[in-house]
């Protein structure tokens, strides 16, 4: 008897620990930064793990599109997306009080995963960014490695300066093989570092057109305004070369790239992971896409995710 009243009491205490875990579906602003700043938190688990997504850009909300790369993901994680100051919806709320430097998105990012920590009991979080999020994240697994449990970096900036110069000497070979007069007067005003927004446009234009071979979807207005805001930013992290400055990251860090992408080269970030020192790494290769590797395989991008958590049989 005493056995089968045991067994009762057992089976009441995992049926009530269970029925405390519900879907998460929520979005909320929070103080970081002495701003307002917006997350979106999505899961069908709110006791599981939780994963903090930087997006790219500098100031390119995912929040729009986030479903395409995170469905699958939400049955794993609690997975939240993060409007960056002076992006999307922490843009409506409010204007940063401050210039925008590296250092202040690091100090942000660190008090958004702070309050995720307390507010899900958790101690470590995982941590994935993509482009000038996958730059962030590096920055925050190298400083702040006690608050991950892993690190993925997808189609980083590793030494974009150098990735700039790369992608514009092969198209400026790829224009002259081509006889491509308009590709050619358009990239001799380009400078490395960019000095504009002009200069920046046609970079990227020729970079989807002739290494990419996609269609670009930016017009010089869009850019040019961007730029007022954001090119400083992004020359700044893009002088940053962390094969020298971060050379160790005590952490987990996994890195995701597009075989194709030459916007954050490729082989420049495999070159960063072969010197890396770090507890554990591992890179995968995505063969059929360039930058945007979390939309073309966003399936693949999810599983290797899961499955380098160990959370997938």
């Amino acid at each position: 008897m005493r056995i089968f009243l045991i067994r009762i009491c057992c089976g009441i205490i995992l049926f009530s620990s269970s029925a405390r875990a519900n879907p998460i579906h929520q979005a909320q602003s929070i103080k970081a930064g002495n701003i307002l700043q917006w997350i979106k938190m999505d899961g069908e688990n709110d006791q599981t793990a939780v994963l903090l997504f930087l997006h790219g850009g500098p100031g390119n909300s995912a929040m729009g599109y986030a479903r395409q790369f995170t469905l699958e993901l939400q049955k794993y994680f609690i997975v939240v997306q993060w409007d960056q100051r002076e992006t999307g919806k922490t843009k409506a709320l409010n204007s940063s009080l401050d210039p925008l430097t590296v250092s202040l998105f690091e100090s942000d990012a660190v008090e958004v995963i702070n309050y995720l920590r307390d507010k899900f009991h958790k101690d470590k979080i995982y941590l994935v960014g993509h482009s000038w999020g996958g730059f962030l994240a590096i920055q925050v697994a190298a400083h702040h490695p006690e608050l991950l449990a892993a690190c993925f970096a997808a189609a980083p900036m590793v030494h974009q300066v150098e990735s700039e110069t790369i992608a514009l000497t092969k198209m400026k070979e790829i224009a002259i093989r081509e006889k491509n007069a308009k590709a050619l007067e358009e990239l001799a005003e380009v400078k490395i570092p960019f000095e504009n927004g002009r200069q920046l446009f046609f970079h990227r234009r020729w970079l989807h057109t002739l290494l990419h071979h996609e269609k670009p979807g930016i017009t010089i207005t869009s850019v040019e305004k961007w730029a007022l805001t954001w090119l400083t930013l992004l020359n700044t992290a893009s002088d940053v070369n962390f094969a020298i400055e971060e050379p160790e990251i005590m952490c987990p860090i996994y890195f995701l790239i597009g075989v194709r992408d030459y916007q954050t080269n490729a082989e420049l970030t495999k070159t960063y992971y072969e010197k890396l020192k770090a507890p554990k790494k591992d890179l995968f290769w995505f063969t059929d896409s360039a930058h945007a590797l979390n939309l073309t395989e966003s399936k693949k991008f999810q599983e290797v995710i899961i499955s380098a958590c160990h959370l997938k049989n």
